[in-house]
């Protein structure tokens, strides 16, 4: 608790400081590459019946996801706080990567924690961090994914305490962390508002964003949460969520506590964490970020899944018809929209946030899909 309380105590003031609000802008606009473009995308707006779908274009970012607007804020922390070590967790690869490109830039000693079973099926990316010069330690434990990570990360952090900062991935674990991922994630909504309104003049419809932990949804939806827009969050479905393959905590959890914060959870009726499913890493966590139950519950944000058969499709589809190859999470969210397209009007605006790039991802689909590379 005492760390804790001193990463809220600093964060709170950083916030008022002019000095660390322009060193942020700073490498935002010159490292991380923002602002992302909001494109239209023409033909998936075509398939959609004339439905208009903007795309948030996170995945042009340095390192290819949203990741790193979070990872660059909390390292400018840790350096306020004379931290010399960096431990971080990561799924899907995407904030390990982000995390081991910012220590790279800060000359900061970086550990990532990684499920064996995510090291795996994510090697181009912990190649990357690898070459970025991060330790990556290798977890066995559970079910080898990003929970798992997240524990022995946890571990690390408060058995040094002194000289390590421990930088989440996504907008869960102990207050203040969903407080400061979703500050700092909040770049992309408040780009896309901005964007939208040079555009079309308007306010979207509709927002849409994959959800895991939550933290690129939360990104866009934090400063829509005030406006007449309809929001939606789309959970990994994976083999159905009448099947216990699947990582839709919202719609299939129980609220119970895990890494520091209560949420809604995937548990049995012990209490005991149930294993989470799906063919993406990132979305594959058993719970969700606590700001996303309690939009949950006030009923401002509806939450829904897709399969990962449909994820699938939805990948084919954004990369031949856009010329952009997704990363898995966000086709996620793609497939809830091809699928429910029937429920959204012509012309109506849909601003989907397409959070992270595909290569990280292709070969692991390749298998999926039956082609060799």
């Amino acid at each position: 608790m005492p760390l804790l309380l001193e990463v809220e105590q600093k964060y709170n003031k950083a916030k008022k400081s002019k000095k660390f609000q322009s060193e942020l802008s700073y490498y935002f606009d010159n490292y991380v590459g923002r602002p992302s473009p909001l494109y239209f995308a023409q033909r998936i707006s075509k398939k959609m019946g004339g439905t208009k779908v903007y795309l948030k274009r996170d995945e042009l970012n340095h390192t290819g996801a949203h990741k790193i607007n979070n990872c660059v804020g909390q390292i400018l922390l840790a350096k306020r706080m004379g931290k010399k070590r960096i431990v971080a967790e990561t799924g899907a690869g995407q904030h390990g990567l982000a995390t081991a490109t910012v220590c790279a830039l800060f000359d900061l000693k970086c550990v990532v924690y990684m499920g064996s079973l995510d090291i795996k099926r994510q090697a181009p990316n912990v190649f990357k961090m690898k070459l970025l010069g991060a330790e990556i330690v290798s977890v066995r434990s559970g079910t080898a994914t990003l929970k798992d990570a997240m524990n022995e990360a946890l571990r690390d952090w408060v058995s040094n305490v002194k000289d390590t900062f421990y930088v989440i991935g996504t907008a869960a674990g102990p207050h203040p962390y969903p407080m400061m991922v979703r500050d700092f994630q909040s770049i992309i909504g408040l780009e896309a508002k901005r964007q939208i309104f040079k555009y079309e003049g308007r306010l979207p419809d509709y927002l849409v964003a994959c959800i895991g932990g939550g933290s690129n949804a939360l990104g866009l939806f934090y400063p829509f949460l005030n406006d007449d827009v309809k929001i939606i969050g789309v959970e990994a479905g994976g083999e159905g969520i009448e099947t216990s393959k699947h990582a839709a905590s919202l719609a299939k959890g129980k609220p119970g506590f895990l890494h520091g914060n209560y949420t809604y959870l995937l548990q049995n009726k012990y209490g005991q964490i149930d294993d989470a499913h799906s063919i993406s890493a990132g979305l594959d966590y058993p719970g969700i970020g606590p700001e996303h139950s309690w939009l949950k519950e006030v009923g401002r944000v509806k939450y829904h899944s897709a399969k990962d058969k449909d994820a699938l499709k939805a990948f084919k589809i954004c990369s031949r018809l856009e010329g952009i190859i997704p990363a898995l999470e966000p086709s996620h969210a793609l497939a809830f929209l091809l699928k429910n397209k029937n429920k959204f009007k012509k012309n109506e605006i849909v601003i989907m946030n397409m959070c992270g790039r595909g290569d990280k991802d292709i070969f692991a689909i390749s298998e999926h899909l039956g082609v060799s590379i």
